[in-house]
């Protein structure tokens, strides 16, 4: 039997030293073992998720919180011995599974030059001379809580990224792996809407450490040294600004320009005159519940944002709605292609000939087989020249009274504009449209689209082009062209069979 060599049980000594040392401190391995660089507000994040064992993130757009999560996950099967560790992700799609959350497991694993071998969505370490799974990310459908009693390790990290879009069950069975005193359950996630697990465990007392993230804590607005490279991939003034115009206009610069605020004595987080997606995207904060002269609830946006409906293309309609840009306005076109709705093209061009032939390529390019317009104003005059041209451009005029065709809408609502916003919230409440997920300026649009019922009892879709305060607020196009978009076929003239049933 070979005698202890001195130096290797010196060397064994202080790795294990170096590792009790990272158990404990989580940005001190991101530094050590990764050479990666962290700011402020991710090491308040590590250490709370070091110091608790239920840590909420609710942060802004773009700082960095999948990235993050990454880290997190791989420091706990690298800090703690093979076997003793066990990591459960999850997130509400498999593309945000494989492409950010385990895209950064992954990066992390490379870097570090890590134990095991990782794939898409699992991470296996040798245990006492066999492979095992550590680690797995599952989308929610994907799991059977009774699977979950097969788990067993002294350290279980539950991770939920893009927490609010994970609903039901799932959090139940997520809650029983950490019995045990020395597991952890992390939720990292946008705070886009006021309702489920997410929203309720970031209430004050709900036994949950908060950690909130807004866009003016990060490093490029607070002056905090970060490397160039870093900055580069963090929120930034040019997108805030965008926002600004879009969501809270009356919001202004500070001086330092390190940050907006609201007119004086109005409170941030109940500022009734910004969008809810100004709160979520750029604050960092739950916007107020929906309002009850909402159109639209945020759950039925976020649920279509989640859903894919690529199936329905095959034997879909596939149209385009195009709402013409007046007196500044952005023109938008969307197209809708079965039951996934797009929006393809926006633009401040005012030449309404060449919005016609913009839009004659749109349709040559996506294959349409027509396109509604709004026809009231400017609109008028981009249908006419495309139908001299003999395109199939469909002229629909909102405010025309409600369908005859219709069951009752003349009864019900109050012109034509209402009722096909109607036909665009039953859809979002059947389940039967799909947006894009990343296309927050239409998610904020659809979000700000307000109904009211007249003396007469019939609906009317609110008119928005004026705040409270008396502000212009930008025309809601990219809601709008997908409103035309949907338009059911009976508003087209051009009625077949598939869209009758479609429609």
């Amino acid at each position: 039997m070979r005698a202890p060599d001195p130096q290797e049980e010196l060397l064994a000594i202080e790795a294990e030293l170096k590792r009790r040392r990272w158990q404990v401190n989580p940005e001190l391995w991101i530094k050590e073992r990764l050479d990666e660089y962290t700011w402020s507000k991710q090491n308040e994040v590590l250490r709370t998720v070091e110091a608790n064992r239920r840590t909420i993130v609710q942060s802004c757009h773009e700082v960095g919180k999948s990235w993050l999560a990454g880290r997190i996950a791989a420091w706990w099967l690298d800090a703690w011995v093979a076997g003793t560790a066990f990591v459960v992700t999850t997130a509400p799609s498999n593309p945000q599974i494989k492409a950010i959350l385990w895209k950064e497991i992954g990066r992390a694993f490379v870097k570090g030059k890590l134990d095991g071998r990782v794939n898409q969505t699992e991470w296996y370490m040798k245990v006492n001379g066999k492979e095992e799974l550590v680690a797995f990310g599952r989308k929610p459908d994907d799991y059977d809580p009774a699977a979950f009693q097969g788990i067993h390790a002294p350290r279980v990290l539950v991770l939920i990224d893009e927490a609010n879009g994970v609903r039901g069950p799932l959090h139940e069975a997520a809650d029983s792996l950490i019995a045990n005193d020395d597991s952890k359950i992390v939720m990292i996630g946008n705070p886009d809407d006021p309702a489920g697990e997410f929203f309720e465990a970031s209430k004050p007392g709900s036994g949950w450490k908060v950690v909130t993230i807004s866009a003016f804590d990060s490093p490029n607005f607070t002056g905090e040294y970060i490397p160039l490279a870093v900055a580069k991939q963090l929120i930034g003034k040019v997108y805030v600004e965008e926002k600004r115009r879009k969501w809270a206009p009356h919001w202004k610069w500070t001086e330092d320009g390190s940050r907006c605020l609201p007119p004086e004595g109005v409170d941030p987080a109940t500022d009734a005159n910004s969008n809810p997606y100004w709160k979520s995207k750029i604050l960092g904060v739950f916007p107020e519940k929906s309002e009850a002269d909402g159109l639209i609830p945020i759950s039925w946006i976020k649920s279509a944002q989640l859903r894919d409906l690529s199936s329905t293309i095959k034997d879909g309609p596939n149209e385009l709605g195009a709402d013409i840009g007046a007196g500044g306005d952005d023109t938008a076109i969307c197209h809708r292609n079965g039951f996934v709705f797009r929006i393809i093209r926006s633009d401040n061009d005012p030449d309404t000939m060449s919005q016609c032939g913009k839009i004659i390529n749109d349709l040559r390019t996506t294959g349409a087989a027509r396109v509604k317009i709004d026809k009231i104003g400017i609109g008028w005059g981009v249908v006419n020249r495309g139908q001299e041209l003999n395109k199939p451009f469909i002229g629909i005029n909102v405010g025309e009274g409600a369908s005859e065709d219709s069951e009752s809408s003349d009864e019900r609502f109050l012109n034509l504009k209402a009722e096909l916003w109607w036909n665009v919230r039953d859809l979002f409440e059947r389940g039967l449209i799909d947006i894009d997920a990343n296309d927050d300026d239409l998610a904020a649009e659809l979000l700000s689209i307000r109904y009211e019922r007249r003396s007469n009892g019939k609906l009317k879709i609110s008119d928005k082009r004026k705040d409270s305060s008396g502000k212009i607020v930008a025309s809601p196009n990219r809601a709008e062209s997908l409103m035309l978009a949907a338009a059911p076929g009976r508003f087209t003239k051009l009625v077949t069979q598939v869209e009758v049933e479609w429609g």
